[in-house]
């Protein structure tokens, strides 16, 4: 593969090109309620050429490796096109070329596991939600599996091959009472390892009874409370919340955006850490190279509350003055790669969670992330369920726990980190510029805000 890729390099005349390509297979199956609602097998195969002339980019992807000079020739075309409109002429940050060979060390490899084995594994949880109450309703049960070759080198040197391989699975369940319909899931995902979605009949049913016993827990009051987050609702906040505003290609291009994520604005107590990585190993964000061949290494974002850095691209850290971090990502063959997340991570602390309990007199606790939305620095996500929190002891489970602010506020109000730090996986990814899902995972422990606006009954 790498000979039919350096003969098209020796043939361009661009300022930069790279080629990768990328020979998938791929399994996934999914159940609705009782039904087996899919089931597929790919074999995917593809690539693209990326070229820079004067400034301007070329891109062409394809599914055959015939006519690739023809194909060089039409993003080169491109490049020319779009290069006469451009003012500046676009250098990208030197890396110093590898040549490299990566075999996934895998624990249980799921392309030797028989297709009926995970069909029965997810029929057995399937039925161990339906059947775990007479409320529960309904159920959704998603399992993927991915294993890709992939290949990669430009014109600078570079030659790369990894063998990745990519797994995830969600098994929720739905309950009703006729009046109100209340949903728990639990998530799994890893890179090298298939053990992680055995053994997990204890966890299904008791997401199941979850889901009937949120039916009977009251809405939670709405206001402003001293609030502690689990490392799931934790993580989501740190990837949503603040990596995207991290990711410096959408920072050099926004004037207001430069300003607020300015290296030496502080943004947090001296005890939050966060830092984004590649080298959190079986965890779904993690490779050696990403998509431009660059080494991945573990960013710090903030340091000890103060900004200190931003994840970049080649381009990105041309335009920022700074340096490539390895986080040039992209969802597959058919995109170009842009500035992404990996591994996202509020670094661990030394709080106990019976500590940040012991001095609130009302707050919340919440748990796990269902969803939400960004608006630039405003937030607002949804707990999979709360406990109320009264005189420093849990209390009662609580329904519709949504947080919403602002995310520096946030940050600075940030008062106890635990010691009890965990990286999560899940069947999900991230989503940006219509790349999505991208596998990322998230890491955090239970962390304590004060002065968090939670919605609710009035």
């Amino acid at each position: 593969m790498h000979e039919i890729m350096e003969k098209i390099l020796a043939l361009t005349r661009a300022d930069y090109c790279e080629i990768r390509i990328e020979d998938a297979q791929e399994t996934s199956i999914s159940y609705r309620g009782p039904t087996l609602e899919s089931l597929k097998q790919n074999l995917r195969f593809g690539g693209n050429i990326r070229v820079l002339i004067d400034g301007g980019w070329g891109f062409i992807s394809f599914n055959t490796l015939k006519d690739l000079e023809k194909k060089l020739c039409m993003a080169e075309e491109q490049a020319r096109t779009v290069g006469k409109e451009k003012k500046d002429r676009l250098k990208l940050a030197p890396v110093k070329p590898v040549k490299d060979r990566i075999k996934t060390s895998i624990k249980e490899d799921p392309r030797k596991v028989p297709l009926k084995e995970k069909i029965e594994l997810l029929q057995d949880y399937n039925n161990t939600m339906l059947n775990a109450h007479n409320l529960i309703t309904s159920s959704r049960l998603i399992y993927f599996d991915r294993h890709i070759d992939w290949y990669f080198a430009n014109s600078e040197g570079t030659s790369i091959y990894q063998e990745k391989l990519d797994l995830g699975g969600h098994l929720g369940a739905s309950a009703s009472n006729g009046n109100d319909t209340t949903y728990d899931s639990v998530s799994f995902g890893s890179t090298n390892d298939f053990s992680v979605a055995r053994n997990k009949e204890e966890e299904v049913k008791e997401t199941a009874l979850r889901a009937v016993e949120l039916l009977k827990a009251p809405t939670v009051r709405g206001g402003e409370y001293t609030v502690i987050l689990d490392p799931e609702m934790a993580g989501l906040f740190v990837h949503e919340a603040f990596g995207h505003l991290s990711e410096a290609d959408e920072i050099y291009g926004d004037k207001n955006l430069l300003k607020l994520m300015a290296t030496g604005n502080e943004y947090g107590p001296p005890i939050l850490n966060i830092y984004d990585s590649g080298h959190e190993w079986g965890h779904r964000g993690t490779m050696k190279y990403d998509d431009e061949g660059v080494p991945t290494e573990k960013t710090y974002l903030i340091k000890e509350g103060v900004v200190v850095g931003h994840l970049h691209s080649r381009e990105s850290a041309t335009k920022m003055n700074s340096k490539p971090t390895g986080n040039a990502r992209a969802l597959d063959y058919r995109f170009p790669p842009i500035c992404r997340m990996r591994s996202t991570c509020i670094e661990g602390g030394n709080n106990t969670f019976a500590e940040m309990l012991a001095d609130i007199e009302l707050g919340v606790y919440a748990v796990g992330g269902y969803g939400g939305q960004t608006n630039g620095e405003l937030f607002t996500f949804a707990a999979t369920r709360g406990h109320m929190i009264r005189n420093g002891k849990l209390a009662e489970m609580v329904k519709n726990v949504t947080l919403s602010g602002n995310v520096f506020h946030t940050l600075n109000n940030i008062d106890m980190i635990g010691n009890d730090f965990i990286i999560m996986d899940n069947a999900g990814g991230c989503g940006k510029w219509e790349q999505s899902p991208l596998p990322t995972s998230e890491g955090s422990p239970h962390i304590r805000v004060q002065k968090v606006v939670i919605g609710g009954e009035k």
